[in-house]
């Protein structure tokens, strides 16, 4: 608690700004748009290597908190102060920290196989400063930070050789090993004999998570076999096309993803609802959207 009263101490308003806006780089809304358009513009290996590194993170970092349970900072010391903003989106368990989590596996693994520096020192920029804020702010420990930290980091090492090995030829067996983490993780959070004071809130978030993760990791399976067999899109586009595709595509996945909530939760109650939507969210980004990409290719170029 010590480094956290230190970082109370240097609150100033326009730094506080900063780092509520810099936090936000550690939610799953932005881990979603920079692993899209790394997958549609960029390179699917990077899009596959960001989403996996990514998805084994939450799935760890998931079962961390329901398992070790530790209080935020302000519970654990009442005279321990927040920024006030950022209370009402600080809710459940605190060890480890799932904005790091995906701060430092989401832009660590970008850096990591990155070729142009400027995009280099931006992305290690924003994994440093993530945890950093997420201190200042005062909503985790040191310890949730760097635990996190650190499992990203392994991710990162492990899986690039994974992901990036001869022809893709171990990417099926990574897909269905995730597949398998989710369901362990289902069953976890199904089956275990939690204690009465839990927080609700966090074991309300879990099943939602693992739900989620099954219903995507399964898309993803989908995607990356019709892909291999049949579309083989290429992110190749001029620059206003890109956007473009990044706008149209972005459109698209949120479409699906409130077009179909009502309708799938009637349809199959809440939680399987929730795994056929994020499937056919998975589906929709990754197979219907990329049909479009030839043609997408095609503007800007000159008839010869």
């Amino acid at each position: 608690m010590e480094i956290l009263y230190l970082l109370e101490k240097i609150r100033i308003p326009v730094l506080n700004e900063f780092m509520l806006l810099i936090t936000q780089l550690g939610e799953e809304t932005a881990f979603l748009v920079v692993a899209l358009i790394l997958f549609w513009c960029v390179s699917k290996q990077t899009g596959y290597y960001v989403l996996s590194v990514g998805f084994i993170g939450t799935l760890s970092n998931q079962f961390m908190k329901l398992w070790f349970r530790v209080p935020r900072p302000w519970v654990l010391d009442g005279n321990f102060t927040i920024l006030e903003q950022a209370r009402e989106a600080a809710t459940g368990y605190s060890f480890p920290s799932g904005h790091t989590q995906s701060a430092v596996g989401t832009f660590g693994a970008i850096a990591h196989v990155t070729n142009k520096k400027w995009i280099h020192i931006l992305a290690v920029a924003i994994a440093v400063l993530v945890p950093f804020s997420r201190m200042y702010i005062g909503v985790h420990t040191p310890a949730d930070v760097i635990v996190s930290a650190g499992l990203a980091v392994a991710l990162i090492f492990l899986l690039r050789p994974v992901v990036y090995s001869h022809n893709g030829k171990y990417m099926p067996f990574l897909l269905t090993g995730m597949v398998i983490l989710a369901a362990a993780y289902m069953c976890f959070i199904s089956f275990y004999p939690f204690p009465a004071d839990i927080d609700a809130h966090n074991l309300e978030s879990g099943v939602k998570n693992a739900y989620t993760m099954v219903g995507a990791l399964l898309g993803l399976i989908c995607v990356y076999i019709v892909d291999e067999k049949w579309i083989h899109f290429s992110t190749k586009a001029v620059w206003w096309a890109q956007i473009l595709k990044v706008i149209g595509g972005l459109l698209l996945v949120l479409a699906v993803k409130s077009g179909l909530k009502t309708p799938l939760n009637v349809l199959f109650g809440e939680s399987v609802g929730r795994s056929a939507r994020y499937f056919l969210i998975v589906i929709a980004a990754g197979i219907l959207w990329p049909l479009t990409f030839k043609w997408f290719s095609k503007l800007g170029k000159k008839d010869i």
